[in-house]
């Protein structure tokens, strides 16, 4: 199905693994167009609750393959055809996304962190906002995350600089939600992925969404847009079995729905 990333459910979480260990996990036109693929699948699926993206072998993604870049790349077209779509669609998936970072994430490859709705890294996982680095700015969404997640001052330190920001460092600076030895990286993001994926998935889904909004809007508008949100969730079967639960005197079972 795949040739550029691997795809597997499982207990509810869909694993989209970024298969090119011997370049990094390097994009490519193909890697971006199957990651978006994947995504799709994933939403469209009643079974998948959550997502997690990681890289196969010791890097997360080290950005876009320079091999497939040169001196004639219209790289405003470049983005518009293959990055922003994919961008696009990891906000746009109204269920929870865990970027499990396993290693270095430089350039896009942090962008598609970035852009993830957790941050869980391993203890050898770094980053990097190598785009300087090429005398590029950076895209695929970063001017858009980081300073929303780090602030302005330390967004234009980190993209001016682009200064390795080792795992803990990253966690200190509000980058990653969790740091986890190498050890127990893998299970630690299983036990955190199969949380989300037992959760109230509508309800997680209409809060990503609005929190997206409420960066462009003000208060009279978050107040009603969390009105329209708040019907939808309250319609829910999980609403339902949380009230059940609540007067049962019980722990929840949530369907997703």
């Amino acid at each position: 199905m795949f040739e550029t990333i691997l795809y597997q459910v499982e207990n509810n979480v869909a694993w989209v693994t970024m298969n090119r260990p011997d370049k990094l996990n390097a994009f490519t036109e193909q890697m971006n167009k199957e990651i978006i693929k994947a995504l799709k699948s994933a939403g469209k699926d009643t079974e998948v609750r959550a997502v997690v993206l990681t890289g196969k072998g010791r890097a997360f993604c080290a950005g876009e393959d320079l091999a497939g870049v040169n001196e004639d790349t219209d790289h405003a077209e470049f983005l518009r055809k293959r990055y922003n779509p994919m961008i696009r669609e990891l906000a746009s998936l109204e269920k929870p996304v865990i970027a499990a970072v396993n290693g270095v994430a430089a350039g896009a490859g942090m962008s598609l962190a970035l852009a993830s709705d957790f941050r869980l890294a391993s203890e050898k996982a770094a980053f990097v906002e190598a785009f300087i680095h090429i005398g590029l700015v950076p895209d695929s969404g970063t001017l858009y995350y980081l300073p929303r997640l780090v602030g302005h001052a330390k967004a234009m330190e980190l993209a001016v600089f682009g200064e390795k920001v080792p795992a803990e460092k990253a966690k200190e600076l509000g980058l990653v939600n969790d740091v986890y030895s190498e050890e127990e990286f893998q299970a630690g993001v299983k036990a955190y992925a199969e949380r989300l994926a037992h959760m109230p998935t509508k309800a997680i889904g209409l809060i990503k969404r609005y929190l997206y909004k409420s960066w462009d809007h003000d208060l009279a508008d978050m107040l009603e847009y969390e009105a329209y949100a708040q019907r939808t969730a309250g319609k829910s079967d999980d609403h339902r079995e949380g009230m059940k639960a609540f007067f049962d005197k019980r722990q929840p079972s949530y369907s997703g729905k």
